[in-house]
């Protein structure tokens, strides 16, 4: 994945604030994403329009953000875990709307709100999934690519859902495990997330 990111960061209490973890995140996972519609483009798929690409992106980004939280489980206390999750969802929302007003002006239309709905029901859906982010394992990673599979052109529906889940994918969440890792602390011993309940 032709991306660099920093991946290591002050980790004692004098670093950053929760909330600017939760920043650094949410524009890790969308620059995660972005690449991936990029790499996809490069592979002949055809993203002919800038709706494709955000749809594309928007499955990524909730992927990459579900496994960041189960990722996150045993490394803070489940309050201050869903509070952080929560506040890299609402960043993203925001980032979201900024990259889609951008390109279609000021319409009245709340992206930031629809692109959390995305993210919530995403949630909800890969929290019946065992795996973590060091193991996604077949059956998320296959959703995975059946979403991203949903929005593209009949003539690359047959390929793309093996590209994300064979290349893009573990690509990307390698990438976002450095960044985690980069952010907080160790879990401690054990802790292990295997379920959520789509908090």
């Amino acid at each position: 994945m032709a991306i660099r990111l920093k991946t290591v960061f002050f980790k004692n209490a004098g670093g950053r604030s929760s909330a600017e973890t939760a920043t650094v995140l949410a524009s890790t996972i969308w620059r995660l994403a972005d690449e991936v519609v990029t790499n996809l483009s490069k592979w002949d798929c055809d993203i002919v329009s800038a709706e494709r690409g955000m749809k594309i992106l928007g499955e990524m980004a909730a992927f990459l953000l579900h496994m960041a939280d189960r990722s996150v489980h045993g490394r803070m206390p489940e309050p201050e875990r869903a509070r952080f999750v929560q506040a890299a969802g609402q960043r993203l929302g925001e980032i979201a709307q900024d990259n889609i007003r951008a390109m279609v002006g000021a319409d009245g239309f709340d992206y930031k709100a629809n692109f959390i709905g995305l993210l919530n029901r995403r949630a909800a859906e890969y929290a019946t999934f065992e795996c973590t982010l060091e193991q996604p394992g077949f059956p998320v990673l296959r959703y995975l690519g059946l979403m991203v599979r949903e929005h593209m052109l009949a003539s690359d529906q047959h390929w793309v859902a093996d590209q994300i889940m064979d290349i893009q994918a573990p690509e990307a969440l390698g990438m976002l495990k450095k960044t985690v890792d980069g952010l907080l602390a160790p879990p401690a011993p054990g802790a292990r997330r295997q379920a959520v309940s789509g908090d």
